[in-house]
């Protein structure tokens, strides 16, 4: 479990197939030192398991199997590219964001990055049959990102950046047409389902009211 608050810019240095596996050599001069084998790590909103480390270089070693490289876009990643990362969220720690699982939903499309007066505006497209999962106000899991969206429509999504998250995150490096990794939220999807709603309908007050919220 994770809260999308990211602790550090990590880099990849090594990809490497081992039957329909690819493993990730990750260099991290702020986390590989507090990471031990077995340990989660979100990387980009997705959670993997560290494999090897070796703290003196600054780096670790993560495994995902093919159906998380299908399913996210960490196929997209080549030697030097950026990612977010965050530990596992432990008991004692502050929810700064919101719960995040690291099982990415679905890929969307960053389709625009605005720069306003002391804050960025980025636009994302996702599929519709997960937008009853998306409500004005609610949290999203973007890249492992724990943000706060709002001017939702069937397709799309907007969330606005502070200087801390821009300068502390990938979302800096974004550019219209580049794929993100989307996690819906967790209490969103449990709702939907406990009330039934199905694929294109969406949480609403009244929808709440009607099951005793």
């Amino acid at each position: 479990m994770f809260t999308g608050i990211i602790q550090d810019i990590g880099t990849i240095k090594r990809l490497q197939r081992k039957g329909d596996n690819t493993e990730f050599t990750v260099f991290s001069d702020k986390l590989a030192h507090d990471i031990k084998i077995g340990d989660s790590v979100a990387i980009s909103g997705v959670c993997l398991t560290g494999s090897a480390v070796d703290p003196k270089a600054n780096q670790f070693v993560v495994t995902a199997v093919s159906e998380t490289m299908q399913r996210a876009t960490l196929g997209d990643l080549t030697p030097g590219a950026h990612i977010n990362l965050e530990l596992a969220l432990q008991p004692t720690d502050r929810l700064g964001g919101h719960f995040v699982q690291g099982h990415v939903d679905t890929i969307g499309r960053c389709s625009a990055v605005l720069q306003r007066a002391g804050s960025w505006e980025i636009r994302f497209d996702f599929p519709q049959e997960y937008g009853r999962y998306v409500v004005e106000k609610g949290s999203v899991a973007i890249d492992g990102v724990s943000l706060t969206i709002y001017d939702v429509k069937p397709t799309q999504f907007t969330a606005s950046i502070i200087p801390h998250t821009w300068e502390s995150t990938t979302l800096r490096l974004l550019k219209a047409g580049m794929r993100v990794n989307l996690e819906f939220d967790l209490l969103a999807k449990y709702i939907a389902k406990m009330t039934g709603l199905q694929t294109t309908d969406r949480i609403t007050l009244d929808r709440l009211r009607e099951y005793g919220y």
